[in-house]
């Protein structure tokens, strides 16, 4: 991946953020390049080695081909729930703390549909809620829209809305998706 100044990546932890510089620094003696990333939503800026890009898992924003599967876990069903709260609570942290959305995405389908049956602890509330931001912002990012529109669309999706409906043809890769 070529990371030059004004590319949009996403951070795996802090989301999406603008590659801003590039610096030589002397670490040990060796020169070695670092990256600077701002992440959007906070301003915090990142400084990575330019050979542990990858190691870190820094990655493009994903195409529409990716996004629609990423909607298509939200879509899925949830499967069986495990009975006991520390330990569905414990599972779900830790997929969000994987920064990969797909997990991520699995929290906000089942939490979402826990929260419309049976109502979420606090504890979920806020999860569910720290989840939903790198989500969001990840399908923002990738459609040209606000986080709170990417919002609307993942709850529609997760409510049984047609992917196709909402502009994710498999074969429409280049179509503009309607908006919830």
């Amino acid at each position: 991946m070529q990371l030059s100044p004004g590319k949009l990546v996403v951070h795996p932890h802090h989301g999406p953020a603008a590659v801003t510089n590039r610096t030589q620094r002397t670490v040990k003696g060796a020169e070695v390049t670092y990256i600077e990333l701002t992440v959007r939503s906070s301003g915090l800026v990142v400084s990575i080695p330019e050979s542990r890009v990858e190691e870190v898992g820094i990655r493009e924003v994903y195409d529409r081909a990716h996004l629609r599967k990423l909607l298509e876990v939200v879509q899925e069903s949830s499967g069986v729930e495990e009975k006991q709260w520390s330990r569905r609570m414990k599972a779900n942290q830790e997929k969000v703390a994987s920064g990969m959305l797909e997990q991520i995405a699995e929290v906000v389908r089942d939490l979402g549909r826990r929260r419309d049956t049976k109502g979420l602890s606090m504890a979920e509330k806020d999860l569910f809620r720290s989840a939903q931001v790198p989500l969001a912002a990840e399908v923002g990012l990738a459609l040209g829209i606000t986080e709170d529109e990417a919002v609307e669309v993942i709850d529609a999706v997760a409510n049984g809305a047609s992917l196709d409906e909402l502009g994710f043809a498999e074969d429409a890769s280049d179509s503009e998706p309607a908006m919830a």
